[in-house]
């Protein structure tokens, strides 16, 4: 499997497996659907993905910093920044792994809320960087 998919695959679980964040969020998409807040007011997407080589001697690594994007419709900023605490908490610095891969090193780079130009929607950034070694 891909590093950058086992990656992905890691951060839904691990968000999923989270009862605080599933609390407040009606899903994790790749593929955002037509009605992504069901009956909630708050979901996360996957967004953009950068990947840089970052190898030693005789070790094949890369350095991959994905952002996973929250969205609330909630009025204020409140219900978004909650949500973005929780996901910095759940990835921050965590032992967490992967099966094929090995995680060296994760951390959250950037944590951002923001209002969204529809007027009434926040959106939350929260980009993570992880340093993935790869078999050979």
């Amino acid at each position: 499997m891909s590093s950058s998919v086992e990656l992905q695959d890691l951060y839904l679980n691990t968000l999923k497996g989270n009862a605080a964040i599933m609390a407040l969020v009606a899903g994790i998409y790749d593929r955002v659907p037509k009605n992504p807040y069901g009956k909630k007011t708050a979901y996360i997407s996957f967004g953009a993905d950068d990947n840089t080589e970052n190898d030693a001697e005789c070790i094949t690594c890369r350095e991959i910093t994905s952002q996973l994007d929250v969205w609330s419709i909630e009025p204020g900023k409140t219900e978004c920044k909650t949500i973005v605490d929780l996901v910095r908490r759940a990835l921050h610095r965590q032992p967490l792994a992967l099966t094929e891969n090995a995680l060296v090193d994760i951390w959250v780079t950037l944590v951002r809320v923001l209002p969204d130009p529809d007027g009434l929607t926040t959106h939350g950034v929260v980009q993570v960087t992880a340093m993935v070694e790869e078999p050979t």
